[in-house]
């Protein structure tokens, strides 16, 4: 009955995902027909610079730790979700399933950061479970994410903060 619950949480997060507009490509000076203009580079920003310096990268054993929050459920009043972070890059993740008995699981395995993007990602050791992802949109707040790093567009709230002093 859990792998049901897991489908279905799956299926319902792509299916809200695949409902997100597609943003329109961006016209260049050509199609217009003006003068090209050298476009300037974004600004990167690091998430959780590690100190001063010309290049602060991201430190995953300082970020490390627990995350908690209620995430949208289809079927029930919400899932309560305990994102635990392990400065060695292992990673316990338990989804307990509001107003269900047998509606609790765990998956542990390993997480890491995709620095270019704040992405962090969980790689379970069980192989039958698919990776996770959640955006990193501060120290103290994770969101998950879909299964091709984008938000889901339905207003509903899909984040964990942190827990405990840092």
């Amino acid at each position: 009955m859990n792998r049901n619950l897991i489908a279905l949480a799956c299926i319902a997060t792509l299916a809200l995902a695949a409902c997100t507009p597609q943003p329109a490509a961006p016209s260049t000076a050509a199609d217009v027909g003006e003068t090209p203009v050298e476009a300037s580079q974004p600004a990167a920003v690091d998430v959780v610079p590690t100190g001063e310096g010309e290049a602060a990268t991201f430190d995953q054993r300082d970020f490390a730790g627990s995350f908690t929050g209620t995430l949208p459920c289809a079927d029930c009043p919400g899932i309560d979700v305990t994102l635990v972070l392990e400065p060695d890059g292992t990673y316990r993740t338990t989804h307990v399933y509001q107003e269900r008995p047998d509606g609790a699981w765990t998956i542990d395995g390993h997480w890491s950061v995709e620095s270019d993007d704040g992405v962090i990602r969980l790689d379970p050791n069980s192989k039958t479970d698919e990776d996770q992802l959640y955006g990193i949109e501060s120290r103290e707040r994770i969101v998950m994410l879909d299964a091709d790093g984008n938000k889901a567009d339905s207003g509903m709230d899909y984040g964990l903060t942190r827990q405990g002093a840092q």
